[in-house]
């Protein structure tokens, strides 16, 4: 079942998705919070935006069916199916996990950056490469729209596998 199919509303104002509590947010109002962060914080506003990212993508990894790669791809059906990009798998194997993502809601909207602004996502598949890989992998945004790449990518590499 398609996550539209899933989605519920209870009638009070509660929005649900395989039963987890969802909302709607337009992604204007993201970028602003996204940019609001930044000059206060500075560079420290991505690693909270990530943050939030993985907190959310922890949950979502939790109502995951099946195993390694079919996980993998639940997950990434799941985010094209709410509207945070057009998500495909490059490639998974034990130690390593890359993602691309064409038509980012974060980086369409954020507009022209000099590096990587799609934090949340990054967040979010950082939670999915840990669960993916079976051990801690740091999430690297290695191309963005914003900052002028055809599309985003993301990079994850378990602890102490080495960079190709």
């Amino acid at each position: 079942m398609s996550a539209r199919e899933s989605l519920d509303d209870d009638g009070t104002g509660r929005l649900t998705l395989h039963g987890a509590p969802f909302m709607l947010i337009r992604p204007e109002t993201l970028v602003a919070l996204q940019r609001a962060m930044e000059v206060v914080l500075g560079p420290r506003a991505a690693a909270c935006l990530a943050a939030g990212g993985r907190a959310g993508g922890a949950k979502a990894t939790q109502t995951l069916e099946g195993v390694g790669g079919a996980r993998v791809e639940a997950l990434l059906k799941m985010g094209a199916e709410i509207g945070w990009g057009e998500f495909a798998l490059e490639r998974l194997t034990p130690a390593e996990l890359v993602v691309t993502v064409r038509r980012s809601p974060f980086a369409e909207t954020y507009g022209k950056s000099d590096g990587p602004v799609c934090h949340l996502t990054r967040g979010v598949l950082e939670a999915l490469a840990a669960v993916a890989l079976e051990r801690p992998a740091a999430m690297i945004e290695t191309a963005c729209v914003a900052a002028g790449a055809a599309l985003c990518r993301f990079e994850a590499r378990a602890d102490g596998a080495p960079r190709a």
